[in-house]
């Protein structure tokens, strides 16, 4: 069974990107709301949570617009996972956009594992 790619929309509204990107672009700013410690070695971040490990390569960047990382366990594949900023046209809104895979038994809990994660960054940088 493969995986299936899903994206999270979310408005945040009262936002900056500069602001946000603090949060996302940094090892210090994803240890305060993604992981409880993030360290980085020759382009491989290691997510440490209380009871695991995770190990992701950083393949692209784009100074406040994207990271896009892929699990060492998903080396092979196409299977990334990407945070994304981006300004909507009209509003001036600021949206973040999360892009993920999971196998189809797993979406509604990889939507809300996200759920929590980035209403944890929404607490931390008070919106």
């Amino acid at each position: 069974m493969n995986k299936e790619k899903t994206i999270i929309e979310y408005h945040l509204n009262k936002a900056s990107i500069s602001h946000l990107w603090n949060s996302i672009g940094t090892t210090h700013g994803l240890a305060e709301w993604f992981a409880d410690d993030v360290t980085v070695e020759n382009n491989i971040y290691t997510f440490r949570w209380s009871d695991h490990e995770q190990k992701a390569i950083l393949k692209k960047q784009k100074l406040l617009v994207y990271m896009r990382f892929q699990w060492l366990e998903d080396k092979d594949s196409d299977y990334i996972f990407e945070i994304r900023l981006q300004t909507a046209e009209l509003t001036g809104e600021v949206i973040l956009l999360i892009t993920d895979y999971a196998y189809p038994n797993e979406i509604d809990d990889l939507k809300m594992l996200w759920n929590q994660q980035i209403d944890a960054l929404c607490r931390k940088i008070g919106i």
